[in-house]
C-alpha cells in the first residue's frame, strides 16, 4: 500500500513545481507527436509514491539537504507521446511499456521486458550481484533480492530491532563481489552489511549523521564507500569494521563510486560538482565543475568499465562524460586537475536521477524523474532508444555485469528486469 504523506517540513515542493517540461518530441528529428496522447496509459494512473526527488529550494529538517524524503503525490501526466497514436518502425510497444528508437541513427538495439517486481513502497534503488543472478532493491524498510531467472523473490533482509512507527527507506544497495554479502544503506545513517546466506547482519557502521544516499563495494571485497547528505564520503573496511577514511566537501553527497581499479573513489554533490580522490590518501585528484560542468545538482556517478572516464547525471537534465587525467597514486603535483568533460548527452525532460554504464562500456544508460530510461552511444553522444517502462520517476537504473540485461526502479512501486541485445532487421 501507499505510505502515508510525511510531516509538512518533508514534503515536497508545491505542485506547480512538481509541472512537466514543455512537451517535446523524444527526440529532435520531429519525427514524433508532441506532448502526451489522450490515452498514453489507458485510464488515468492511480494515486502512487512519488520518486525520492531533490529537495530543491527547501530546508529539510533532517539538517543538511539531500535527495528528500520519497513522498505520496499524483504522478505527473508522460512527458512524451505514447507512440500507439503514430505508426512507425521505429518504435516497440507491448501493453504498459514502450521503446522509441532514434531515426537519426541506425538501430542496433532490441529492448524486452523480463520480469515486473512489484513493492509495497517507492523502490529507491536497483544492483546485480557481480555473476548476474541476482538483483537487490532497496525500498521502504527492507531490501530484497530476487533471482533474476525466474523472477522470485529469494530473500527479505529487513532489521527487526529497528522502531516499527514510520518509514525507513533504504536507499542503496550493493553487493559483495563474491555474492556472500549485501551492504544497505538508509535513512537512520547507518550502514548495515548482511550476510545473505544466514540472513543475518555482519557489520553495522554508524558515523554519518544524516541519510546515506549512496554505497559502493570495492572490488577488493572489504572496501565499502559510502555518501550522506552530510556533506562526507566514507570508507569502511569490513575486515576490520571501522572506518578507514573520511572525505569533507562542502555540500550533500548524493552519490559515490569506486573505480575497477580500487585506487579511485567518485562523489556526486548537491553543489553541481563531481570529485575524485585517491583511495588510499584520500587527496583530492579531480574537481569536474566550470564552464563544461553540470549547472545543478549530480545525482548519479559511474565509472567507466575502463577506469579512464566516468559518467554523471544531473537535475540540469544532462548526462556528462569526463576523461580522467590525474595520474593514479601518489601525492599530486599542484591543484587538482579539471578533467574533461569529453560528451554530454542532452535529451531527457527532467532530473536525470541515476546513470551507469554496461559492463563492455558499449551503452550509457539513465533514468529520469521524466519516466524515461535512454541507451546512448557514449562514441556519438546519440541517444539509441527511449524506454517508457513506468509510471512514475526512474530513480535506479543498474546494468547487469554479465551483459544482456539491466534492471530499473521507480516510484511506481514497481522494479523491472529488462533484456538488451543486437537487433536485427526483419528481412
Amino acid at each position: 500500500m501507499p505510505q502515508p504523506p510525511p510531516p509538512p517540513a518533508l514534503q515536497g515542493p508545491p505542485p506547480q513545481q512538481q509541472q512537466p517540461p514543455q512537451q517535446q518530441p523524444p527526440f529532435q528529428s520531429g519525427g514524433y507527436p508532441g506532448g502526451p496522447a489522450p490515452n498514453g496509459y489507458g485510464a488515468q494512473p492511480p494515486q502512487s509514491t512519488s520518486s525520492p526527488g531533490p529537495g530543491k529550494g527547501r530546508i529539510l529538517n533532517r539538517g543538511i539537504g539531500g535527495p528528500a524524503t520519497p513522498q505520496l503525490g499524483q504522478a505527473p501526466p508522460p512527458p512524451y507521446a505514447d507512440p500507439r497514436a503514430a505508426a512507425s518502425p521505429q518504435k516497440k510497444v507491448d501493453s504498459d511499456w514502450f521503446a522509441i528508437f532514434n531515426p537519426e541513427v541506425q538501430r542496433v538495439l532490441d529492448v524486452d521486458l523480463v520480469h515486473t517486481l512489484q513493492h509495497e513502497s517507492v523502490v529507491c534503488c536497483v544492483r546485480f550481484s557481480h555473476d548476474g543472478k541476482y538483483v537487490a532493491t532497496g525500498c521502504n524498510r527492507s531490501a530484497q533480492i530476487f533471482d533474476v531467472i525466474t523472477g522470485q523473490k529469494i530473500c527479505i533482509l529487513q532489521d527487526e530491532s529497528v522502531d516499527s512507527v514510520g518509514d525507513l527507506y533504504i536507499r542503496s544497495v550493493c553487493f559483495s563481489p563474491d555474492g556472500r554479502y549485501l551492504a544497505t544503506g538508509a535513512e537512520d545513517k547507518l550502514i548495515r552489511v548482511w550476510d545473505i546466506a544466514s540472513r543475518t547482519i555482519r557489520n553495522t557502521f554508524a558515523g554519518h549523521e544524516q541519510d546515506i544516499y549512496s554505497l559502493d563495494f570495492a572490488r577488493d571485497g572489504r572496501t565499502i564507500a559510502s555518501g550522506s547528505g552530510d556533506r562526507t564520503v566514507r570508507l569502511w573496511d569490513i575486515t576490520e569494521g571501522q572506518n578507514i577514511l573520511t572525505l569533507s566537501i562542502e555540500d550533500g553527497v548524493t552519490t559515490v563510486a569506486i573505480s575497477p581499479d580500487t585506487k579511485l573513489v567518485a562523489a556526486g554533490s548537491l553543489d553541481k560538482s563531481v570529485r575524485v580522490w585517491d583511495a588510499n590518501s584520500g587527496y583530492l585528484v579531480e574537481r569536474l565543475e566550470g564552464p563544461d560542468g553540470h549547472k545543478d545538482s549530480v545525482y548519479s556517478v559511474a565509472f567507466a568499465p575502463n577506469g579512464k572516464d566516468l559518467v554523471s547525471g544531473s537535475l540540469d537534465k544532462t548526462i556528462k562524460m569526463w576523461e580522467l587525467v590525474a595520474p593514479r597514486g601518489g601525492h599530486p603535483n599542484n591543484a587538482p586537475k579539471g578533467g574533461r568533460c569529453i560528451r554530454t548527452f542532452e535529451g531527457h525532460k527532467d532530473f536525470v536521477l541515476s546513470v551507469a554504464l554496461t559492463p563492455d562500456g558499449n551503452w550509457v544508460l539513465s533514468g529520469s524523474k521524466d519516466r524515461g530510461v535512454q541507451f546512448w552511444d557514449p562514441r556519438t553522444g546519440n541517444t539509441q532508444l527511449m524506454l517508457q517502462g513506468h509510471k512514475n520517476s526512474v530513480i535506479s537504473v543498474a546494468p547487469s555485469p554479465s551483459g544482456g540485461s539491466f534492471a530499473t526502479g521507480s516510484g511506481d512501486m514497481r522494479a523491472r528486469i529488462w533484456s538488451y541485445k543486437p537487433y536485427h532487421a526483419p528481412n
